[in-house]
């Protein structure tokens, strides 16, 4: 009699649960650096953590379902996710999700405490409670010309309306951090002049402002409510 040689399977709903888990977290971290478009208003870093973790579980506790050994020895197969619905991720998509989550990471040297961070070169912004915990963070347009200096600001004054230079257009929650050569330097949303927005949402993550930094309407509106008068404003290069 041959001996009884044990056969080695993998559990499928292992391998899905992986997938699962590795495909929201892609479609999130990308969707939340602005390299994905996005529907709806801007979730919260720790909403996008919440959701992952909740999907998260959902997969673990899916079925198991066994597949056939012999996908085992394919090494095509071996460098794939595999999910229920046959979409793959290769080990390169799970490198730059990686990298992306990582760009979403308040900048070191940014200071400590409750603030704001403003990166120019990565134009994006982290709205960061007194904990470390970041409330919020988004990409923005800034100045076109190089008007701002790193290190630290402070909001000196705040106005739920206000109109640009050079006929630049108006704007709503002008939070102002800083002094430029012709006019005041601060966060606000997306200027609207002859009843058009001079920009697109889609826009932001490039400079694109006379001076200051525009914002997507519910993230303005977001700093507008966390950042009073002599909240920390840190600009990095």
């Amino acid at each position: 009699m041959a001996p009884h040689r044990a056969t080695t399977r993998l559990r499928y709903g292992r391998l899905a649960a992986t997938g699962c888990a590795l495909t929201v977290t892609l479609v999130a971290v990308l969707g939340g650096a602005g390299l994905l478009p996005g529907t709806g208003s801007p979730r919260s870093v720790e909403q996008t953590v919440e959701q992952i973790a909740s999907l998260d579980a959902a997969a673990a506790a899916a079925p198991r379902r066994d597949v056939d050994p012999a996908a085992g020895a394919d090494p095509a197969a071996r460098s794939r996710v595999v999910t229920d619905d046959d979409q793959r991720f290769t080990r390169a998509d799970v490198t730059r999700a990686a990298r992306a989550r990582q760009s979403l990471e308040v900048p070191a040297r940014s200071g400590e405490g409750r603030r704001i961070v403003f990166d120019m070169g990565a134009q994006r912004v982290w709205l960061v409670e007194s904990s470390g915990a970041v409330r919020r963070t988004y990409l923005v347009s800034g100045s076109l010309s190089d008007n701002l200096d790193a290190g630290t600001h402070e909001v000196y004054s705040k106005s739920e309306r206000a109109w640009g230079i050079d006929d630049s257009g108006s704007m709503r929650y002008m939070v102002r951090f800083a002094h430029g050569d012709r006019a005041a330097i601060g966060f606000h949303d997306i200027p609207v002049k002859d009843g058009r927005q001079v920009q697109t949402r889609a826009d932001l993550g490039a400079p694109q402002s006379h001076g200051c930094i525009r914002q997507a309407r519910p993230d303005a509106l977001a700093l507008w409510d966390f950042a009073p008068v002599g909240t920390p404003v840190v600009v990095v290069a």
